[in-house]
Formats: C-alpha cells, sequence, structure tokens
C-alpha cells in the first residue's frame, strides 16, 4: 500500500501571521506617583504632625516624653575652707655659696708637700702645704750678721762721738784760758786764734760722727726691716687655710715651682655652705622674696632638704627671660656643688575656701565656676586665688558647702537640670578637711 504523497508548499503561495502583541511601560508613572507623594510630605509635615499627635494615647505620649525629660549626671566637689600653700617650683645647681682661692703668697719656690686633700674639711689657719724655706734660712742668717754688723758700727761712732765731745770741752777750755790771758798780754793773737779755731775743729767733729751715728743707725734698721721681710717669707712657705670649709678641689703638686701670678692651690668651699642656684621665670619672680621657706630634691639624694631663699637676684637674663634665685641650705655631706636640684619655694600660705582646678572655665566673659543648686547649673564668675596641688583658692564668688561641676565643661549651659553625684573619693577629701 502506498503512502499518501506529502505536497510542499509552494513558496509563493501566502501564510496567514498573528500580529505581535506591544507592551506599555509604567515606571514613569510610578516614579511620578512617589514624587508627588514626597511633596505633598513635606508640605503638610506640620498638619500630619498635629495629626499623629491628636491620634496618641496619653500613654503614649508619656512614653515618648520619659527619657528627654531625665537629667543627665555629672560629678560634683564641694567647696572646702581649708589651709592653702602656693608654690613656685624652680631647678638649678648646687654651688658653694662662697668660694675661697687659696694660693701661694710667695714667688719661687718648690712646694715640698701638702697635706690635705679633696674633701676635708679644715679649720682657720690650718697648715695646707709647705714650701722649699732654705733658701730663705740661709737669707735669715745673712740677715741676722747684718744687723750684727750694724749694731757694732753704732758702738764704734758712739765711740767716737764720746771722744770728739772730749776733745770739743778740751778746746774750750783752752780757747777760754787763752782769753782770760790775752788781757794781760800773756797771749799773743797768733795763739788766740789758734786756740778758736782748735775749738771749732772740735766742734765740727762731733756733729760728724753724730751723722755717722745716725748712719749706722739707719743701716741697722735697714737690716731689721729685711729680716722682718725674711721672717714673713719663711712665715708663708706654710700655706694657711684663710677660713674654716671644705676642700673642693686641689691643684698643688709636690715638686712644682709655685707663685702669686699662678692657679690657685686649693679651692675651699667657706664652711661647707652649700646653696641652691636656680632659675625662674620673669612672670613669677615678682612673688619671690629672701626668707621664704623652700624644699630643695637633689639628684641621687633620696630626701628632701629644707632651706629658705637667701637672695633673688636683682637682674633678668635678657635673652632667657629668667632670674636666679639662690636658696640657702643646711651643711650635708651629700650635697655636692654641681649636683641637680629641683626646688618648691613657698610664696604665700593662708587660708580660704578652694575648689578642684578642673572646676574651673575660662571663657569670654571671664574665670567662670557652674555650681549646682537643687539639680540646677548656675554658671558665676569667681576671682581666683592662690593655686596648690589640690586645688584653687576663690576670693570671691563662691561660699563654702556650695557644690560645684567637679569637670567644668561647655557641654553644660547655665539652667540645664542635671543629677549630681558625689565621687566617694571627694566626700572623703571634704570630711577630713
Amino acid at each position: 500500500m502506498n503512502a499518501p504523497l506529502r505536497t510542499r508548499p509552494d513558496a509563493a503561495t501566502p501564510v496567514e501571521t498573528t500580529p505581535p502583541v506591544r507592551r506599555r511601560r509604567r515606571w514613569p508613572w510610578v516614579l511620578g506617583a512617589l514624587a508627588a507623594l514626597g511633596v505633598g510630605a513635606f508640605l503638610f509635615k506640620d498638619d500630619l504632625a498635629r495629626y499623629a499627635a491628636e491620634r496618641q494615647t496619653p500613654s503614649q505620649a508619656a512614653d515618648a516624653a520619659a527619657p528627654a525629660a531625665k537629667p543627665i549626671s555629672v560629678t560634683v566637689a564641694t567647696a572646702t575652707r581649708r589651709e592653702i600653700a602656693q608654690v613656685e617650683q624652680v631647678t638649678g645647681t648646687l654651688v658653694a655659696r662662697d668660694e675661697v682661692l687659696v694660693g701661694a703668697q710667695i714667688d719661687g719656690l718648690r712646694l715640698d708637700e701638702y697635706l690635705v686633700d679633696v674633701g676635708d674639711r679644715v679649720a682657720q689657719g690650718q697648715v695646707l702645704a709647705r714650701l722649699d724655706r732654705d733658701m730663705l734660712e740661709t737669707q735669715a742668717l745673712q740677715n741676722a750678721s747684718s744687723i750684727a754688723k750694724a749694731e757694732a758700727a753704732i758702738a764704734q761712732v758712739e765711740a767716737a762721738i764720746a771722744e770728739a765731745e772730749a776733745s770739743q770741752v778740751e778746746a774750750l777750755a783752752s780757747l777760754k784760758r787763752a782769753e782770760q790771758l790775752k788781757g794781760s798780754g800773756n797771749v799773743t793773737g797768733e795763739t788766740l786764734q789758734a786756740r778758736q779755731t782748735a775749738a771749732q775743729v772740735a766742734a765740727a767733729r762731733v756733729r760728724a760722727q753724730g751723722q755717722n751715728l745716725k748712719v749706722a743707725q739707719a743701716d741697722k734698721a735697714l737690716a731689721e726691716a729685711q729680716g722682718r721681710e725674711i721672717a714673713l717669707r719663711l712665715a708663708r712657705t706654710e700655706v694657711r687655710a684663710p677660713s674654716a670649709g671644705v676642700v673642693a678641689s686641689r691643684t698643688a703638686r709636690v715638686g712644682q715651682i709655685v707663685g702669686m701670678a699662678g692657679e690657685p692651690l686649693f679651692r675651699l668651699v667657706r664652711d661647707g655652705e652649700i646653696e641652691l642656684m636656680a632659675e625662674a621665670t620673669e612672670t613669677r619672680l615678682h612673688s619671690i622674696a629672701a626668707g621664704q621657706p623652700a624644699r630643695v630634691t637633689a639628684a641621687g639624694v633620696p630626701e628632701p632638704f629644707e632651706g629658705r631663699v637667701r637672695l633673688v637676684e636683682p637682674t633678668v637674663d635678657a635673652t632667657t627671660r629668667l632670674g636666679v634665685v639662690r636658696i640657702a641650705l643646711p651643711t650635708d655631706r651629700a650635697l655636692r656643688p654641681g649636683l641637680f636640684a629641683r626646688g618648691q619655694i613657698e610664696t604665700a600660705r593662708r587660708e580660704g575656701v578652694t575648689v578642684p582646678q578642673s572646676a574651673i572655665l575660662y571663657g569670654a566673659e571671664g574665670v567662670l565656676v557652674q555650681v549646682v543648686k537643687d539639680g540646677v547649673v548656675a554658671e558665676r564668675r569667681v576671682t581666683l586665688g592662690l593655686q596648690d596641688a589640690d586645688g584653687v583658692e576663690i576670693l570671691e564668688g563662691i561660699a563654702a558647702g556650695e557644690a560645684v561641676v567637679a569637670r567644668a565643661g561647655g557641654f553644660l549651659r547655665d539652667g540645664d537640670r542635671v543629677a549630681p553625684v558625689t565621687t566617694p573619693a571627694a566626700s572623703a577629701s571634704a570630711a577630713d578637711r
């Protein structure tokens, strides 16, 4: 059985087709609707808020308002009346209050020995070193011979004077007899003239011997003066301490030739007195005065030393803008010149109302303190006084017992409600005072 033959459609025969369905775009309408809703919400936001408030129940309103009404907690401190001392901090170096230079008082001698060394404490007049004295002792012996020779010359002249005076007496007597005999004619004129000449010669001889005596006495005085000089030079061969103190340095060496123009053999700290030469800024120098108590801590010394301001130098360095303060310290072997030290000078002490330094607020209106009363912050302008490590004195504006914000800051404003909190440490501190 033969299958039916499939006929191929003719390409020229037209085929019926359905036209495609075209989709409509909707997203521009959605965007326009959203924009319209936003503009409407913005224009009518106040009306919507009032409508929402009217629809809100009283309990819901209370719940919403409760968190906003709760005051913030702040730490407060109590203004207390106590004794306050203001202290100025200074730094400097320990120096000798008075350094004594000890050197040779004679030139050209050799140093034989030194008897003290650095750190030794010496008394006034104590021998520190000895110089060679052999040459001076020889000169002293020569001087003694010169004095003896001058004394012998004086004795000779005195004998010559006695002889000249005797001759003068004899010549005067002969002249007197000749004058008596001249009247009776027993003596010629030539004899009388001879007797007069002899008397004049005898007087001149007496005067000459008197001058020789003065020369001999001058020679003796010169020899004695030279003897005193040699004795002084011999005494200066022993180098002595001009005052009591402690030997700070020694340059003396055995065998060296010393001289008055050379460097000192020893340096002494008079009476062992050490002081702090400190520097203070020119803005704080006016508050420091002589006699104020000070506490000094030296480098390497664990215990502080109590001292007093001895001197405030009247000038200020034009370059560093610092002034010099000298603090007298007690004598102690632990204090050595050259050590670095810090000083705390108590410039003032009195009783007053104080608050913590952190409670002070500096603003455009001046110095302020934020007082807390009945849970409300009130800003007060105050006048500051002394300061120490624990607080600041309030001269005017705060009374003792008032509560102040312990750490004042710009986050609080006048009239803000707060919940004051007193720390245990602040309470204990106030109770102690």
